[in-house]
Parts: structure tokens; sequence; C-alpha cells
């Protein structure tokens, strides 16, 4: 693991999935995969802008203010 630069974004955890389809322009789509390859060679493993998305909008909602004051987050059974 390389500790010359470090990603807001650290190693990715293993978790369960469901499966969402997105569109986004061109640009975006250039950076999420400039992005993927920071990420593999900062952290050593190989990733795909596909894989990062669920991460990077987790930690965006997670530092949201308005939306965690809202209620917001995912809630667990119990």
């Amino acid at each position: 693991m390389s500790t010359a630069r470090k990603l807001r974004l650290g190693p990715l955890p293993k978790t369960e999935s469901v499966k969402l389809t997105f569109a986004c322009p061109a640009t975006l789509k250039a950076d999420l995969d400039r992005y993927a390859a920071m990420h593999a060679q900062t952290y050593g493993e190989a990733v795909d802008a596909t894989t990062l998305i669920p991460y990077m909008l987790e930690a965006f909602m997670a530092g949201d203010r308005g939306f965690r004051k809202g209620g917001g987050g995912a809630k667990t059974a119990g």
C-alpha cells in the first residue's frame, strides 16, 4: 500500500449489494475512472469506478449535515 497519497475514500470493505443503474456525464465517468486508478495505486488492489461509486455516495451522504439532521441514513431492524 502506497503512503505517498491519502485519498478520502479508504480501502473498501466487503458488503452485500443491490444493483442500481444510473447515467452520468462523460466527464464525470472520466473523473471516476481516474479516481479508481489512483485508489488502486494507493491501496494496491485493482478496483473500477463501478465498485467505488456506492462507497463515494455513502461517504457523501454521511458528511451531509442536513441529511443527517433530517433523519437520513440506513435504519436497522431491532
